[in-house]
Parts: C-alpha cells; structure tokens; sequence
C-alpha cells in the first residue's frame, strides 16, 4: 500500500460496467488515493459509482492525453465493456504519450458447454449473415447501437433487449423490451417461450449478470450466435475482476515509492 503521509495518487477508471463500480468502492474509501470514473455518457440514467465521476468523451487518444496530464493521473484502468473497443486503444495510445501506467480489467468471457448450439462471429455483420439459416424469431440481445446490422433482414421478426430505446435503423419486424440485468433463468425461459424464439444473439460480454439467457437457450435447445469480444491491446497487461486490479495498482504504487 502507497505511503499515507504523500498526496493521493490519482486513479483515472475507465467505467461503465459492474466491474469498474465494484473497483472504485474497493479504491473511493482509500485517503491514499483519489478516483475518478469516466463514463462515456452512452446511458440516459447510469449507476454512479463511488468517488469522483466525469461524464463525456475526451477527444480520442490525443485528448485523453492531455487529460491525463492536467489531472496528474498515476495510474489508468480501463474497465470498459469488452466491446468497447475504440476506448481501450485510444487508453493504450493515451498511456504510451503520457506516460501513464495502464492496466485492463476485463470479466472472463463465457465458455460453451455440453449441450449449448453455440455459432461463433467475429462481427455484427457475420452475425447478420448467420441468422436467415438457423431462425426466423430472434432475441436480440446485442446492445441499441449495433441495430443498424440487422436493418436489412426483413423476414425475420427481433426481440431487442436494451437499457434505452433504439433509434432508427433498426429491423422493421421489431418489438423492443427495455430492460437492466441481472437476469434470472427462470425469467429468460419465460421470454423463449412467449415469444417463441428460434435464435438467440448475444455478444461474449461474460459476466452472470447477464449469462441466465445462455442456459435457457441450452435448456429449449436454441442456437446461439456469439459474437466474439476484440482482442485487449498489445502489451496491456490484464485483471480479470477487480480484486486482482487493487492487487495490481498496490504493487503498482508500493514499487514507486520504494525508488
């Protein structure tokens, strides 16, 4: 642990998940350090977390940079969304230029077991290109901004699950269920059942919060399309929660102070 009797060192998360809140109420109540979330702004009405929070873009990498400067940021955590990958590469540029010690904090993705019908992608678009051959009635489970991917599949019939309310483009056939996890099994069965779903698609966003769809799914044997999550940049090292993250920012600033 950093040296109390020092200014706190400032902490720069990169949040919008589960994961990134449970690492700032880990880190908030610390005198030795000062967090800052940054949350992209993306959700009408967002789960603050504990400490500091900024909402908003930085202006790409460069942005970040100078961002990271001004606020005399110690340490970066990028504790994005697996897919958002745009973030995690203007970190890695905006580190680099700065100078800045960066660490991603990426949740375990979802592993297919005995019984899952499982397609795997590696975009939206194969996703798309997957569907008119394994159903007709999806549930779509892929997030209100990647809509615009399955606008052109017309015979086929979506159920989109999302935090807020698509705008256009989207599948004419469309019925929109706005809705947060965790959710239950038990519930997700029931959604399979009354809208008499033939296709699941989800990203391999991991976590249980949202994973229920995946057993329900092998229960009522419905395939599913999961798009893979893109890669972690090169030469970032990675947290899988947010214990092994405060493990890493500890030794991170116990190794600094010891020079």
């Amino acid at each position: 642990m950093p040296d109390a009797a020092r200014p706190p060192r400032h902490v720069l998360i990169l949040g919008g998940t589960t994961e990134a809140r449970r690492l700032a109420a880990i880190l908030a109540p610390e005198p030795a350090l000062r967090v800052t979330t940054s949350l992209a702004g993306r959700v009408a009405a967002p789960r603050l977390p504990a400490g500091e929070v900024r909402i908003g873009g930085f202006g790409g990498p460069e942005g970040l940079a100078r961002w990271l400067r001004a606020h005399a940021v110690d340490a970066l955590i990028d504790a994005t969304h697996p897919f958002a990958g745009t973030i995690s590469f203007s970190a890695a540029r905006a580190a680099a230029t700065a100078h800045v010690p960066l660490l991603a904090l990426r949740r375990p993705g979802w592993v297919p077991g005995p019984g899952d019908a499982w397609h795997q992608v590696t975009s939206l678009d194969e996703a798309a290109a997957a569907l008119p051959a394994l159903g007709t009635r999806v549930f779509l489970t892929t997030g209100r901004m990647g809509l615009a991917h399955f606008a052109h599949l017309t015979g086929l019939w979506f159920l989109v699950r999302s935090v807020d309310a698509p705008e256009p483009p989207h599948p004419p056939r469309m019925e929109v269920l706005l809705d947060r996890g965790p959710f239950t099994v038990e519930g997700e069965r029931a959604l399979l059942r009354t809208h008499r779903i033939d296709v699941l698609v989800t990203k391999d966003s991991g976590a249980a919060a949202t994973a229920a769809k995946l057993t329900a799914a092998r229960e009522a044997g419905v395939p599913v399309v999961v798009v893979r999550r893109p890669p972690v940049p090169d030469g970032v090292p990675v947290a899988e929660g947010p214990e092994e993250a405060t493990e890493w920012l500890w030794g991170l600033f116990s190794g600094a102070d010891s020079h």
